[in-house]
């Protein structure tokens, strides 16, 4: 929605933020778009792991959010490819899994949060500000 995005002093619309969001469901995709739009952010969606990687090498984002649970190449492996690329850019994963082994695994590989589904579309926009406002 326009109307919910920051703006200019000359009206144009400014965008908080590019993020990239990865996950297989098309249903959770235009889910975590929505959200991420509706907060002001520039989304782009991949349906996976060596999509979103293509996707990140053409591109500059801020922030990435991953599913774990993808076929192909899973979230922690797409972390950890992603840290390769770039050290600095956060890495978030929305997933279904709540396990502390898995969630420190995710830290090992690079991540930067740990966000268990469902999604609350208000507590990802607010970490998403907490995160990038810091930087």
């Amino acid at each position: 929605m326009e109307t919910m995005k920051q703006r200019t002093s000359v009206g144009t619309v400014k965008s908080r933020g590019k993020v990239l969001a990865v996950d297989d469901s098309e249903t959770m995709r235009m889910m975590v778009r929505q959200t991420l739009e509706y907060g002001g952010y520039q989304a782009t969606v991949a349906p996976d792991g060596a999509q979103a990687l293509q996707i990140f090498d053409q591109d500059n984002f801020d922030l990435v959010i991953t599913d774990i649970n993808m076929p192909g190449m899973d979230g922690l492996t797409l972390v950890r490819e992603l840290r390769k690329r770039n050290q600095d850019v956060p890495i978030l994963t929305l997933t279904t899994e709540s396990e502390e082994a898995l969630k420190r695994q995710g830290a090992e590989a690079g991540a930067n949060g740990w966000i268990v589904k469902p999604l609350i579309p208000a507590q990802l926009l607010d970490l998403l500000g907490q995160i990038l406002d810091r930087n």
